[in-house]
């Protein structure tokens, strides 16, 4: 993540008064202790910190990443999990892979999932999201944000839709590979979210993506607080 995003980061976190971890390889976010942790989520609730850690970033699968996270030793052991997955998601061709304190933060850009102002997933795309389907059935302990984005090119409100679209088309292929409903949430933002200047169309066609937020569930939360205790 570049320099500027990690600062907006940072900014939204004190003004928060404080988030949960942020230990990353990619994310130069300070850890805060355990107390400072539980203050600031138990203040707060973590959806709430995380949603406006996420929109201040323009990052909002990190926002959800941080609004689950649960801190402490507990969140340790989630974390440890998390890097597991991670390893073999990375493997995954088009896929950028961020280690996120207690989740994983996956960017498939619309060139590979997608064609040009195409909601559809490609056959290139089915590849590549049945793989990370393969991946999130060894792992049955988590929810999957899936999030739809879009470039400047069109109207607003016709890039939301597009970009829901996409979002709602990976989940129902992730369905079809047998990853439970359940698991799954979608959310669009058309063009609100983009990571690079729309500038050029080099610029652009990295816009157009979709992004996942892998975090725990309540089963990994419980086991993991078993696996801290010990």
């Amino acid at each position: 993540m570049n320099n500027s995003i990690g600062n907006k980061i940072r900014q939204a976190a004190w003004v928060a008064a404080a988030f949960s971890i942020v230990s990353t390889t990619t994310i130069g976010c300070k850890s805060m202790n355990k107390t400072q942790k539980g203050v600031a989520i138990g203040a707060a609730g973590g959806a709430v910190l995380g949603a406006g850690v996420g929109k201040a970033a323009g990052n909002t699968a990190v926002g959800a990443i941080i609004g689950a996270a649960v801190g402490g030793v507990t969140g340790g052991v989630i974390g440890r999990k998390m890097d597991k997955q991670a390893e073999e998601i990375e493997k995954i061709p088009g896929a950028e892979v961020k280690r996120v304190g207690e989740g994983i933060n996956v960017t498939f850009d619309s060139g590979v999932l997608f064609g040009f102002d195409q909601s559809n997933l490609t056959g290139v795309a089915a590849e590549r999201i049945a793989d990370l389907s393969d991946i999130l059935k060894k792992y049955p302990n988590t929810y999957i944000l899936i999030e739809g984005h879009t470039d400047n090119k069109g109207s607003h409100s016709y890039n939301e839709r597009l970009s829901r679209q996409r979002a709602q088309s990976v989940a129902s292929y992730l369905e079809q590979k047998d990853i439970k409903s359940s698991r799954i949430r979608t959310s669009w933002y058309g063009e609100d979210q983009p990571k690079f200047n729309n500038s050029t169309e080099e610029n652009r066609a990295k816009n157009r993506r979709v992004e996942f937020a892998i975090y725990a569930n309540e089963k990994m939360v419980e086991d993991a607080k078993k696996e801290a205790s010990k």
